[in-house]
């Protein structure tokens, strides 16, 4: 943990939490109301028992929502009921938030009284097997996304997401607000919520209460939205540099290449970092406009600090051929 982010625990959601959202959607019922929906989950990678059905339990882990189509229910009706008792009773054997069944299928008496006697809420969607996945695995995937929040300011510079950090009152703010003001956008300011999808990518957002609100020293809290218009603010954006800003101290090495360049971790991903030295007159805006332009550039191909280096050792070689 640094000083400009602090950790979120590790996230979780309750079944009752996902047939409250996705009721709809999913058309979803629940078969045995007995059973609490308080149960838990933190992961994300909903799936089908499979193997497990046929007694290969070595591999199932705990904590996963499970889900019945067609083929593990027509698979069961091939089972005498004595046998598929015992066949659910090991499997149900593991921790288990709740199990679902798609396709409005027909649900053995058995298949709901050993689930209710594990204390296994079993929930039945109208939707086929392959929608039903495709439309649970990314609401849960969003909702069980690493997150933490940051301290700094967000600002999209000609599509790129710039974080601002730094020490406090060191001038982020005035900052994001000189780039708003020469046409440029505001994610938020002051708190950043970020939420890491896939392995890299990171989103930030303001929090809700926040909205698009700034804190200036010595004018007090703006509307950028209401001073500058909707066009000036956007609700979420990727981060794809972090700009350190910090007084100038000549004890530093700053660098004057571009070639040992560092990056920033937040939430496990390295993200590339600029770190930019203040002083009286310097431009703070420009330089920051030109961070974002230089990374287009290099995520383009083109890295004017190499390019530069190999045209001067080029001459180098030559010269002293």
């Amino acid at each position: 943990m640094t000083t400009e982010a602090a950790a979120v625990d590790p996230k979780r959601i309750s079944v009752q939490e996902v047939f409250d959202v996705k009721r709809e959607t999913l058309g979803l019922e629940v078969m045995n109301p007995v059973v609490s929906l308080d149960g838990t989950t933190d992961d994300a990678d909903v799936t089908s028992p499979g193997l497990a059905l046929a007694g290969h339990v070595q591999r199932v882990p705990d904590g996963r929502l499970w889900v019945f189509g067609e083929t593990e229910m027509s698979y069961m009706a091939t089972l005498d009921e004595v046998e598929a008792r015992l066949r659910l009773e090991e499997f149900f054997s593991f921790d288990i938030p709740a199990v679902f069944v798609t396709k409005k299928q027909e649900i053995p008496s058995y298949f709901l009284e050993v689930a209710t006697a594990r204390c296994i809420p079993v929930l039945r969607s109208s939707e086929s097997t392959r929608d039903f996945y495709r439309r649970l695995k990314p609401f849960l995937e969003m909702a069980l996304a690493p997150a933490t929040a940051v301290h700094g300011s967000l600002a999209d510079v000609y599509g790129v997401g710039l974080l601002f950090i730094g020490e406090s009152g060191v001038g982020k703010s005035e900052c994001v607000l000189d780039l708003v003001e020469r046409g440029h956008r505001l994610v938020a300011d002051d708190l950043i919520l970020v939420r890491r999808t896939g392995n890299d990518v990171l989103i930030g957002r303001g929090h809700e209460l926040q909205r698009h609100h700034m804190e200036i020293r010595g004018v007090g809290i703006i509307d950028i939205s209401a001073l500058f218009g909707v066009t000036a603010i956007r609700q979420q954006k990727r981060i794809e540099v972090v700009v350190h800003l910090e007084m100038w101290d000549q004890n530093n090495h700053y660098t004057r290449t571009g070639l040992d360049g560092g990056t920033h971790d937040i939430l496990g991903v390295p993200i590339p970092k600029v770190t930019v030295p203040l002083n009286p007159g310097k431009n703070v805006t420009v330089i920051s406009e030109v961070v974002a332009m230089n990374h287009l550039l290099t995520y383009s191909g083109i890295n004017a600090a190499e390019a530069f280096d190999k045209r001067l050792r080029q001459y180098l070689e030559q010269d002293y051929e």
